[in-house]
């Protein structure tokens, strides 16, 4: 007797199989006899051919031989990778699921992998096609390619499956003339019946399966279990918060566990989701019937994803949750083709949590394989140029890893103030980016610009594919929550090809700041985060996925131009304020109310383009919150004293305000100035952050263009 979970699920997944003898008993047959083969199994979504990998895994193990599991879009071209990811042992038996994605995987498994095996390697491959021709017509493939097509299930065997389940036979005869075999269709059926409902109709599949979620949805215990079905279809994984939210109910554990128990539904690292075939049908079938619901629920996601970046303590999940985000997207014309790999769903995600990105900036080994990446691509130039930046305080270079921890991408950023950093690398890039930044961008002290001098992954480069996918999630954590710039940069070795992408995620195009290196032409992109902030950014992009054309969904603006306040200027103005504070119309003229400060705070409350009475109280309370957080620290609670009674519960003149604190006039005028200075210096800190989720559209003659959609 096993305690590992996963001993209990293959023994589970073991005795819930049934049929398949044919193929069963052709596996075994070549497992015995011990020569090299290939086993390619075959036929539509749902039909089992997952199952039956488990299957003939476990038949390998049982004969001595365990099986290595793979995913199609596991297989890489590099020799290297293979033999780190599959061992070259005698009798091997290695499974690979996932055949029907890229055409380029299925090449690679052909024309690299499977030459290079054991000679004595059994194989199965799965996949929703039979081989190509020219497979089957090659004459290296005759003897060792072993067909399996896998159908319907016979009337024993569906009937067999009905009862594992728990279907009463009163309802199997239905279930089996209605499902004719399809083992997906049988699993709704137990679905159904267990909830107490009927299953009617004689469809072909996968038609049957449309109409066997129509009955499953009738058959639900409550509106809400139904809701929560068709919620869980317009995520990437649901969580049970998330269901929450979606169903817009304090406790979503009961219609959680029901949704676990379904047959239909499978479970994963990031949640729970329905099977591929099932989420299409559920998708389609709420599409039809309320449109209007469906994207209800994408704004409850949205809304869901955005809440999770106002907690500093969420790290982890707020760069997890951003595939989630991206995935609302994947309708998108625009977009949706560069979304590709999350938005395959279960199986995209899946690849995604396959990589990782290197905790903190490379040095060492790791920076070697950046830089090996670099001069592939871009050449020795800018392999120099990566190792050498990786030597200064400002910037950083980070590495994404694939399963077998070989290096398959990295990206550096390079934070810029204005003018290049001195003794800085000789960098166009950098130096284009330096030269607009300081006649356009108007950084203030504090305020910096990120530039992604390089981003790539080592096999597709700028393409799409999960890396560059991986790569373009978590810059936007960096942009979010990380480093927080004033300015993004973002440059691309094919700007035509990403300008309709960049546009619709309000970077835009700056030819001002292109650059060429090595006799390449990169075009710049820019987004200006004081004028459109985080949160009101994931607000657009929000409203942006419902718009027929998202192009007609602006960037947030306000009534007014945003004013921008040096730091002297600023300190001066909140000084000023301080003195004003408890005076019911004393802020009226305060030149704070036009700032990203105000601003922020009033989107934050709901009241983004606010008027006069809401801004005064949100400087009010930008106010009070710093002074709380003066209190709330030691080193700070006797300048904060001195400033609540001066200015916040004023004694009436700061002589009085001294002999309340018992203190000397020198030494509590030594306290004010420095509870002054320590509030400026945290308003002045927000003002730079901007911490509200939407902010006024104008910063001033050096804002970046406006971003429009490309011709």
């Amino acid at each position: 007797m096993t305690d590992r979970l996963g001993d209990r699920l293959v023994a589970a997944r073991e005795e819930g199989f049934v049929g398949r003898r044919g193929e069963t008993a052709a596996f075994r047959a070549l497992l015995a006899a011990g020569r090299g083969a290939v086993v390619y199994v075959h036929g539509p979504g749902g039909i089992g051919k997952t199952t039956l990998l488990h299957h003939f895994a476990q038949l390998a193990a049982r004969a001595g031989r365990p099986a290595v599991r793979l995913e199609a879009s596991e297989v890489r071209s590099y020799e290297e990778e293979l033999a780190e990811r599959i061992p070259d042992r005698p009798e091997l038996v290695l499974l690979i699921d996932g055949l029907d994605g890229p055409r380029e995987a299925r090449d690679t498994v052909h024309r690299e992998l499977l030459p290079r095996l054991p000679a004595d390697a059994l194989v199965a491959l799965a996949c929703r096609t039979a081989p190509p021709l020219s497979w089957r017509l090659d004459p290296a493939w005759q003897g060792l390619l072993h067909l399996l097509p896998l159908g319907p299930l016979d009337e024993a065997d569906s009937r067999e499956l009905l009862t594992r389940r728990g279907v009463p036979p009163a309802v199997q005869e239905e279930g089996l003339a209605f499902t004719r075999g399809h083992p997906l269709a049988l699993a709704l059926v137990a679905d159904v019946a267990a909830l107490g409902g009927e299953a009617a109709g004689a469809e072909p599949s996968p038609q049957i399966v449309r109409a066997l979620l129509a009955s499953l949805l009738e058959a639900v215990p409550t509106p809400l279990h139904r809701a929560a079905l068709e919620a869980s279809s317009q995520v990437l994984s649901t969580t049970e918060p998330l269901l929450a939210a979606l169903l817009q109910v304090p406790d979503a554990r009961p219609y959680f566990d029901w949704l676990c128990g379904l047959s239909a539904v499978e479970s994963g690292l990031r949640g729970v989701h329905p099977h591929d075939l099932v989420r299409d049908a559920l998708d389609a079938e709420l599409r039809w019937r309320d449109a209007e619901r469906r994207a209800a629920l994408h704004r409850r996601a949205s809304a869901y994803y955005q809440r999770l970046f106002t907690q500093e303590d969420e790290r982890a999940r707020q760069r997890a949750v951003l595939a989630d985000f991206a995935y609302l997207h994947r309708d998108s014309p625009v977009v949706g083709p560069l979304l590709e790999p999350v938005a395959r769903g279960a199986a995209g995600a899946a690849r995604l949590d396959r990589l990782t990105v290197s905790p903190g900036p490379v040095t060492g080994g790791e920076l070697v394989e950046a830089c090996t990446i670099a001069a592939i691509h871009e050449g020795i130039e800018a392999a120099r140029l990566v190792h050498d930046w990786s030597q200064r305080p400002e910037a950083e270079t980070y590495t994404v890893r694939g399963p077998d921890g070989v290096a398959a991408g990295f990206y550096t950023l390079v934070e810029l103030t204005g003018a290049a950093p001195s003794g800085a690398p000789d960098d166009p890039a950098v130096q284009a980016a330096a030269r607009w930044l300081d006649a356009h961008a108007e950084l203030r002290d504090g305020e910096k610009a990120l530039l992604v001098r390089f981003w790539m992954s080592r096999d597709e480069y700028q393409d799409v594919s999960p890396v560059q996918t991986l790569i373009t999630l978590r810059l936007t954590h960096h942009y979010l929550t990380d480093h927080r710039p004033a300015l993004t940069l973002l440059p691309f070795a094919d700007p035509e090809f990403w300008e309709p992408g960049c546009a619709y995620v309000d970077f835009a195009r700056l030819p001002a700041a292109d650059f060429t290196v090595a006799g390449r032409r990169f075009g710049m992109f820019v987004h200006d985060w004081r004028r459109v902030p985080a949160l009101a950014w994931l607000a657009m992009l929000t409203e942006r996925e419902r718009a027929e054309d998202p192009f007609t969904v602006p960037p947030p603006a306000a009534s007014d131009p945003l004013r921008v306040l040096d730091r002297e200027a600023f300190a001066e103005a909140v000084r000023d304020a301080l003195r004003e504070l408890v005076r019911p119309d004393g802020l009226r003229e305060s030149p704070l109310l036009e700032t990203r400060l105000v601003a922020g705070r009033c989107a934050a409350g709901g009241t983004g383009a606010a008027g006069p009475k809401e801004r005064v109280a949100a400087l009010r309370e930008a106010v009070r919150a710093a002074a709380a957080a003066l209190e709330a620290s030691p080193q700070d609670r006797r300048g904060f004293r001195a400033l609540h009674h001066t200015y916040l519960r004023p004694a009436g003149t700061q002589a009085r305000a001294a002999e309340l604190l018992r203190l000397p006039m020198t030494t509590y005028r030594r306290h004010l100035a420095a509870g002054i200075g320590r509030l400026t210096e945290l308003l002045w800190q927000e003002e730079l952050e901007g911490g509200g989720p939407e902010a006024p559209g104008d910063a001033g003659p050096g804002r970046p263009p406006d971003v429009t959609p490309p011709r």
